[in-house]
C-alpha cells in the first residue's frame, strides 16, 4: 500500500470520528463513550488516539478519561460539573436558590443531584453531588433542560430537592418561593410534604 494512499486513510478515519462527534453536538466526552463512538476496542489505540488529539489541539484533556473540545476557560463551569459525572445529573439546591436570592449565603461549589454522593474539582471549579434514589432522579418535573445539555432545577423543584435532603434549611428569601408549586411537586415526585422552617 502507497504512502499516499495510508495518509488518505488516516485523514478520512480522523474525519469520520469528528464528523461522528458533531452529530452529537456535544463538547464534552468521556473516553469510554469515544470508544464506543468509533468503534475501538483496545483500550491502547484509544489512549494513543486521544494523546494524539490532545497534542495537536484538537482535543483538550479535562482529566484521565474526560476531554472537551473547548479549553475549560470556555466551557460552563455547570455543564463541566454536569457532565463529569458521567451520568444522569442536574444542578439544583443551593446553587438554584443563591442565583435568585432565595439562599443570602454565597457559594464556592456548584450543587448538582445525581446517583452519586461526591465532592470533586475541575480546574478553579468545585463541585458537590448529592444522591438521589432513582424513583426520583428521573422524574422530569420541575427540570429545566437547555439546548447545550445542561439540566437545571425550576427555583420550586430546588426548594422541594433541598427540603428533601436537608427539611430543618432555613431560607432567606422564603416570600420568593411560589410554596403552591413546591407542594404540587412533593406530591407528584413523592417526597414527603414539606415547607420550610
Amino acid at each position: 500500500m502507497s504512502t499516499e494512499l495510508i495518509s488518505t486513510n488516516i485523514k478520512s478515519t480522523h474525519l469520520s470520528r469528528f464528523s461522528d462527534i458533531a452529530k452529537l453536538g456535544e463538547i464534552l466526552f468521556h473516553a469510554d463513550d469515544l470508544a464506543n463512538l468509533w468503534g475501538i476496542v483496545n483500550k491502547n489505540t484509544l489512549h494513543v488516539t486521544l494523546k494524539r488529539y490532545v497534542d495537536q489541539g484538537l482535543f483538550f484533556r479535562v482529566y484521565k478519561g474526560f476531554y472537551s473540545l473547548k479549553p475549560l476557560s470556555q466551557i460552563d463551569p455547570l455543564l463541566l460539573g454536569q457532565k463529569a459525572l458521567h451520568g444522569y445529573a442536574y444542578v439544583s439546591t443551593e446553587t438554584i436558590l443563591a442565583e435568585k436570592g432565595i439562599i443570602q449565603q454565597s457559594l464556592n461549589y456548584v450543587t448538582l443531584v445525581s446517583s452519586h454522593t461526591k465532592r470533586f474539582s475541575i480546574g478553579n471549579h468545585q463541585y458537590s453531588s448529592r444522591t438521589l434514589a432513582d424513583k426520583f432522579l428521573y422524574q422530569t418535573s420541575g427540570i429545566i433542560s437547555k439546548e447545550n445539555g445542561l439540566r437545571t432545577a425550576s427555583v420550586e423543584r430546588a426548594v422541594a430537592d433541598l427540603l428533601y435532603f436537608n427539611p430543618r434549611v432555613h431560607l432567606d428569601g422564603a416570600s420568593l418561593v411560589d410554596w403552591k408549586t413546591v407542594q404540587h411537586l412533593q406530591e407528584e415526585l413523592g417526597y414527603p410534604l414539606r415547607g420550610c422552617k
